[in-house]
């Protein structure tokens, strides 16, 4: 799609967000336990934030990643790149990300990856899917998400709901050059989910916070605005 061409401009308010992104996920994956770790990406688009960081990451063999995009060039383009940077354990998958079931057999992620879904979903979405992120996430997880600051700023919300579900906040901030950009990351510190059947993950009660059931049930967890 034409939009991701301004990835390729560095003055670009894309170019900058994704800058942090990676540098997010680079440290998630250097936090991550020794060992293998799952990597799951919600609206990957063409991957250019897991694409760019595993390529030359020092533990890109430990990291399993599985890409969901909705959109048939966007997700082809991802595979094409995985292909050429030798990243075969980097599966791209053409389906829809706010169903469950799209990516239930990848749980319990070491890091979750909702970047460029925030700012085109409604706020009981983001309510959803924030509640949900805690049931994907295995303890100590990495969450990363991007919303816009533009009015009304909703990120000050966002950052208070990650907080409630669990998250420890490791960081929020602009770019200096694009303060209209924003970038989270925070770490799960809630109990583990109980994993159920490839269509939803059902969650449990942990000391320091109440996890909600996620069922799939055919129910997204958003839907994008026109």
């Amino acid at each position: 799609m034409a939009w991701h061409e301004a990835y390729d401009d560095p003055s670009s308010a894309l170019s900058a967000r994704l800058h942090m992104v990676r540098a997010q996920l680079a440290g998630a994956i250097n936090r991550a336990p020794p060992g293998a770790v799952r990597l799951v990406s919600l609206c990957a688009g063409q991957g250019h934030d897991v694409l760019g960081v595993l390529r030359d990451h020092p533990r890109r063999a430990d990291v399993s990643a599985v890409l969901v995009e909705a959109d048939p060039d966007n997700a082809a383009a991802a595979g094409e790149h995985a292909a050429r940077a030798g990243l075969a354990q980097v599966e791209v998958r053409h389906a829809d990300a706010s169903q469950v079931a799209s990516f239930a057999d990848a749980l319990p992620a070491g890091v979750l990856m909702l970047c460029g879904i925030f700012g085109n979903v409604s706020e009981p979405d983001i309510e959803r899917t924030i509640a949900a992120a805690a049931a994907f996430c295995a303890p100590g997880a990495t969450v990363i998400w991007t919303r816009h600051r533009g009015p009304p700023d909703q990120t000050p919300r966002i950052r208070a709901l990650f907080a409630g579900a669990g998250f420890e906040e490791i960081m929020f901030g602009s770019p200096e050059k694009s303060p209209q950009v924003g970038v989270g990351a925070g770490q799960f510190r809630g109990t583990p989910a109980t994993t159920g059947p490839a269509d939803g993950v059902s969650a449990t009660a942990g000391p320091a916070v109440t996890r909600p059931a996620v069922i799939a049930g055919g129910e997204p967890l958003f839907t994008f605005r026109p």
